[in-house]
């Protein structure tokens, strides 16, 4: 039973996922249909409303995918990786406070793009923090609880969210007050939960240099990328990942968007995006114990493939009720593919370059992002079908497994050798 004991540092790092976690919750459900409301007095319509969130969402990602490298690099210095870590959470969170204030839709997407590229930020440093805190026998048991416990302990502040913007009226608040609550409620439950963390973490693995630190990051950064192509394991999971978590972070991000742009209860949205992170807790720890006894890289075919049926499901969706099953699925995929993923990257990188190699994980992680919100945002706004816009998603499921399939055969076939 040692083995799924934990420590105080992994118990402090998975705290760090409740409490960033709450933040995602809030923009994947709330925050777009309070846009929705700020697009509609603007008399944007329903395709354009999808449109400009797709957008401000690819900006977000485009944005970390540019700096997280130099910043992931920089962070693999001695005693770096903290500060910079907890600068990405102050900007997060201090723009996530603010974004109820916003006069317009427009100024409101504008703080978005800001909290948003600075909570991607922060994760970078996070999972970077993963060989540090934990041993490589243990990383998919304490990523897959980082994620369970994130899924579940992010629902504490949504509830308390949710019941304001749902009973505003009945509580004596205007809809705009109530999400200004809900924002500052947000913030401070991020807040909180990082200092754990900040507390706990010690950078064990780093890089020494008496170098300037910028010059060193972009030297270092440009020769990692030139030698890329002969790491070919790391190479070729980081192209198989750029297109399947395309997907994952599509629908996470588009999910709420995509039921409103379809006409859907809001309330019921809501409801099943909640039972989504519920349905995720036990099922991400389901996968972390499972790790244990199965490979890691056929549970993340099995993942891929699921979200590929899942996707397929989505075009489809006529009914609420539909969205209900879609919001089960996907719970229960969810923080499986997105978990294993970051163990199975940590085991094979250098882990005294993570911030390094994480930041350039980030790249093709978010660089797929953008990919995948542009598609929806640009076929949904041109030919006003947002189911059409949807189905692109599952052709770029279909590459990433075949692309990861090759990866797992090099990393074995190294392991053999």
């Amino acid at each position: 039973m040692d083995k799924f004991k934990l420590t105080k540092a992994e118990r402090s790092w998975i705290l760090y996922d409740v409490g960033n976690s709450a933040f995602i919750l809030l923009v994947t459900t709330l925050v777009p249909i309070y846009f929705n409301n700020l697009a509609e007095t603007a008399n944007l319509t329903s395709s354009e409303y999808l449109a400009y969130w797709g957008y401000a969402g690819s900006i977000a990602t485009f944005l970390v995918a540019v700096i997280a490298p130099l910043f992931g690099t920089l962070a693999d210095r001695q005693n770096y990786k903290k500060k910079i870590f907890f600068i990405s959470v102050i900007i997060g969170a201090v723009s996530c406070s603010i974004l109820g204030f916003a006069a317009n839709w427009l100024c409101f997407l504008l703080f978005f793009i800001l909290a948003k590229t600075a909570y991607s930020s922060s994760l970078v440093f996070y999972d970077s923090m993963l060989p540090d805190i934990t041993k490589e026998s243990k990383m998919d048991l304490v990523s897959s609880q980082g994620y369970a416990f994130g899924y579940i302990g992010s629902c504490v502040p949504f509830i308390l969210c949710l019941i304001l913007v749902l009973f505003h009226g009945k509580l004596g608040l205007t809809m705009n007050i109530a999400m200004i609550f809900a924002f500052l409620l947000t913030s401070i439950w991020w807040i909180l939960f990082t200092f754990p963390l900040l507390k706990h973490y010690k950078q064990l693995k780093y890089i020494q240099s008496q170098t300037s630190p910028m010059k060193e990051s972009f030297s270092r950064l440009y020769h990692t990328f030139r030698n890329m192509k002969k790491q070919k394991s790391i190479f070729l999971f980081l192209l198989a990942f750029f297109f399947f978590i395309d997907g994952v972070y599509t629908i996470i991000d588009m999910a709420t968007a995509y039921g409103i742009a379809l006409g859907f209860d809001t309330t019921g949205l809501l409801l099943a995006l909640l039972t989504t992170q519920i349905v995720a807790f036990p099922f991400a720890l389901l996968f972390g114990r499972l790790s244990s006894r199965y490979n890691t890289a056929t549970l993340m075919k099995v993942c891929i493939l699921c979200y590929t049926g899942i996707t397929l499901f989505a075009v489809f969706l006529r009914f609420q009720w539909q969205f209900w099953v879609l919001a089960i699925c996907v719970g229960m995929f969810q923080g499986g593919i997105q978990a294993l993923s970051r163990s199975y990257f940590a085991k094979i990188i250098p882990p005294e370059c993570s911030g390094e190699y994480f930041g350039i994980y980030d790249i093709f992680g978010k660089g797929a992002s953008f990919i995948g919100t542009t598609l929806v945002a640009v076929i949904s706004h041109t030919f006003h079908n947002e189911s059409l816009g949807v189905s692109s998603i599952i052709i770029i499921f279909l590459i990433g497994f075949v692309l990861f399939c090759k990866a797992d055969q090099c990393v074995r076939s190294q392991q053999r050798n």
